[in-house]
């Protein structure tokens, strides 16, 4: 049996980073495999086709243009919006 201090371990280390930072994933810099892992609904496929369409047409300015991507709809983008960030975009600007 699995004692509630492992699991409070697990869950700090896996959960703790993205916590401590309180920002989310960056989506204008984050590559195919944190982009699979942090966003619910998206796969490697997906996040491979986040990381090309950034590539080819610049950083994203919200998350919302994430919707621009073959594949990921509203629904996916709402899902996972306190998640994500895009402090690049916005810090390229001033």
């Amino acid at each position: 049996m699995v004692s509630l201090r492992r699991i409070a371990l697990i869950l700090a280390l896996v959960f703790g980073p993205a916590l401590a930072l309180g920002a989310g994933v960056d989506i204008n810099t984050a590559d195919a495999e944190t982009l699979a892992t942090a966003i619910n609904g998206v796969g490697m496929k997906k996040a491979s086709a986040i990381v090309a369409y950034r590539s080819q047409h610049g950083p994203f300015k919200s998350v919302d243009e994430l919707t621009l991507v073959d594949g990921i709809g509203p629904g996916i983008v709402d899902k996972n919006r306190s998640n994500l960030t895009t402090k690049t975009a916005s810090n390229a600007s001033k």
